[in-house]
This record gives structure tokens, sequence and C-alpha cells, in this order.
């Protein structure tokens, strides 16, 4: 699925640390070595006293710091930092306006740059896959592919594209393409898919931050047979599916479409739930959950001033919060797969911010730490079909990992301020992101 990455990696190792597995039982290795190849891999993982670092290889202390994989996150937008957004820029208008500037040749570039930018925080903030879920264009996906090339140092990426939407739907037309028949659909998935996206997403039902009416939220807006054609056309390619979908109409429609994931979620039935367990017209023949916690909780807990978000907006997302934080409960105790992704860019959603999804899983969800941190690394990974490159440290897997002060499994928020990212065998020593201060205040009082 992935060129290997040919920037220069000098092979060193990390001695006599503790590693966070990331398994669900939060089982630790005391006093361990992990080396690292010149391709990136993960050549040995030890006990320090028995693993011999080859020569020539630079060696780093991990006494008393604990090394963990990589965060994951499987819901990214990298248009924006995370800011409030303006409500006249959500309306269909407002949309087609922007639109129109971004898809200009400058716009183009500021897009490009924009992402860039809003990548490289991702990965200093310690994440070292993502997965993007509505582009402006194939933005990312040119960066992802120098990545890929070894042009510069940067995360895993699955590259989206545009979302896929009805006229006027969710997220269209700024980072939407529009379809009316399955035919159409089926046309633009293909489209993208030539444009290199090795990933996609739909938007099923309406949502909160561009609503313009009530009841917009989580109405069903593609039919079944559109999203159909999408799945049809994505499976085919091996590429894996998002659903936006914010009510129990708009995921049951999703799922029985084919979707290989719920974006957001809502209140679980019985149907439901058997149709994520077991879903005959997905990929695997299962779906899972990504909740968004970080996306929808601040809606609940921070005033409409501070949001800076409409009426309508305002009253729209309290059923849907509601069923996100029901659905993420219910899924967990069903045992479908839930994985971790934040919504970076939507209002008080920070590209930094990965870790506080496992932090509101655990509050809110019903995870134990332990939980939450295996969501952010090994359930994600499995979900995004990556497990055989990243997501836990074993031999022969992608040297994706963090060197942290604490063990994540006794304080989360340890994932904070990583002081060490390494991403496919690359080491960003020091990583520094810049913080909104005043966001994360707010945000640290309203979750206490």
């Amino acid at each position: 699925m992935h060129a290997p990455r040919n920037t220069a990696i000098e092979p060193f190792a990390i001695e006599h640390a503790t590693i966070a597995t990331g398994d669900v039982d939060g089982r630790t290795l005391s006093d361990t070595t992990i080396v690292v190849d010149g391709l990136g891999k993960i050549r040995e993982i030890g006990p320090s006293s028995t693993v011999v670092v080859p020569p020539g290889y630079h060696k780093l202390d991990g006494s008393g710091k604990v090394v963990s994989p990589g965060m994951i996150n499987g819901h990214t937008h990298t248009f924006s930092q995370g800011r409030p957004l303006d409500p006249k820029g959500s309306t269909p208008e407002g949309q087609r306006k922007t639109a129109k500037l971004v898809h200009s040749a400058p716009g183009r570039l500021f897009m490009y740059e924009t992402s860039k930018s809003n990548i490289m925080t991702l990965l200093n903030s310690g994440v070292t896959t993502i997965r993007t879920v509505g582009d402006v264009g194939y933005e990312v996906v040119a960066i992802r592919d120098r990545i890929n090339a070894g042009k510069m140092v940067g995360p895993r990426i699955l590259a989206a594209g545009p979302m896929l939407a009805i006229p006027d739907g969710h997220g269209a037309p700024l980072v939407a393409m529009e379809s009316t028949t399955p035919e159409e659909a089926r046309s633009e998935a293909e489209y993208s898919i030539d444009h290199g996206v090795n990933a996609l997403k739909i938007a099923a039902t309406g949502g909160v931050t561009d609503s313009q009416v009530l009841g917009e939220a989580g109405a069903p807006q593609m039919s079944e047979e559109q999203m159909r054609a999408i799945c049809e056309a994505a499976h085919a390619n091996d590429i894996i599916v998002a659903a936006h979908a914010q009510s129990e109409e708009g995921v049951r429609r999703a799922l029985k479409a084919g979707v290989d994931t719920i974006e957001h979620g809502c209140t679980l039935d019985d149907e439901l739930t058997e149709l994520f367990l077991n879903n005959p017209n997905s990929l695997r023949g299962w779906s899972a959950l990504e909740p968004t916690l970080s996306a929808g909780l601040p809606m609940k807990y921070l005033s409409q001033e501070t949001l800076n978000m409409t009426d309508i907006q305002m009253e729209n997302s309290v059923p849907v919060v509601e069923g996100m934080v029901n659905g993420a409960k219910q899924a967990h105790e069903a045992g479908i797969k839930v994985g971790v992704g934040t919504d970076t860019a939507m209002p008080f959603v920070p590209q930094y911010g990965t870790w506080r999804e496992m932090d509101l899983l655990n509050r809110y969800a019903g995870f134990s730490k332990a939980e939450a941190f295996h969501a952010g690394t090994q359930v994600t990974a499995e979900i995004l079909g990556l497990s055989d490159e990243t997501g836990s440290l074993e031999v022969g897997k992608s040297a994706d990992l963090l060197v942290l002060d604490e063990n994540p499994v006794d304080n989360l928020r340890t994932l904070e301020k990583p002081l060490l990212v390494v991403a496919a065998g690359h080491p960003i020593f020091h990583p520094q992101v810049d913080r909104f201060d005043d966001m994360e205040a707010q945000l640290d009082e309203a979750y206490k």
C-alpha cells in the first residue's frame, strides 16, 4: 500500500526504557531495549540485559522513560487549525465563495501549505498515522506522496480527498463533490481513486457546523444506493470508506450500503449493533465506529458565544452529541471496534489534541485508560487496515513510536507532550507545537 520511504535514517536504539505496549490490559515491559534499523523498521525488542545493539547504532538512554506506539488519528481535516468557524462561511453561499478562492491557483498553493503545516503539527504532537476524511482537493495526496517518496518526513497518511455528498449536502461544496444518482456517485468515487486517494468519505447525513435549519444535523442525505455504489468502487480497489452519520436512520443506511467506519455515530439499537459486528457489504465483514467526542462535547460544555455558533447549530447539536456519547458507550460494551479520531479543524478541535479523545473516551464512554490508549494505537491501526505496519511495537513493523515521561495507562495526559516522536524510523527530537492556551484552558475547565 505504501511506497518505501527513502530519506536517510541513522539506525539507533533506545535502551533501558519501559515499554507501554498499547495492549488492552495495559501491559508494560520493564528495562527494555528497542532497536531501529536504517530502513525505519523495528529490528529487535527485548530485555536490555540480552539485546546487543549492533555497531554503529546510536544509543539513547531511556532510563526512567516510557516508549509507546505512536498515536493514530483516524478522523482529521487539514484545512484549518481548530479555531471557531465563521457561521457566514458555513452557509452554502459562503462555502461556494470560499471554494472558488481555494480552487484557484493561489488558493491551491495556500491549501497545500496549510495542510502541510497542520500535518506537521499532528506529527509533532505524537501522531504518526492519520486518515483525512474531507479535503478541499487532493493536496494531502500530494503531501502523502512526498512523504512516501522520502522527500519529507511526516506521518503515514490515508488521504480521502473531497467528501462525497449530495448537492448542498454536508461539507458541500467546500470540501465535497456533489452527486444525485448512484452512477454519478460511483463516477466521483472513481475520479478520486484515479487521483490517488487511499481512503474515501461519504456525507450520509447533515452535520451540525454547516446546518441552516432545525433538524438538518443527522437528517439522512445520501441514498443507500448512492452509498453502495461508492463502497463498491472503493472496495474493488481495497479502499475503506468512512461515513459521516449522526442519526439512527443515517447510520443504518450507511452500514447497509457497506461503509467501513461510521464517524460520530448515534444511539444504537440491536439492528445497528449487529450491522457493525457483521456487515456483509463492508470490505472486511465488519464496521467500526469513531465517535469523535472531541468535536461533539465542546458543543455541550462550552457557551454559544465561545463556540461562535448560531442558534440553529446549537439546537441541532443537542441530540447529535447525546447520540455520539451514547453510541460510544454502547459500542464499547457490545465489542464493536471503536477507534480514535478527533475531527481536527472543527471548533475547539486543534490539530495537536489527539490525546484528548482518549481522555474523553475514558471520562464519558466507559473506557479504562488502558482501553482508551489501546483504541488510539492498536485498534485504530486495525480499523484503518494498517495492523501489519503500525499500531504496536513489534519486530518488523514500522518504527512509529513516542518517548514519554509517564505510562499513558496511568496518565493519558502524558501523551500531550512527547519527549521524542519517531515516524517510520525518523526521530523528531524536542517536538514542538503551537498551542492555543486559551482554548486549552477552556477545555480543561469544561471537562473537570
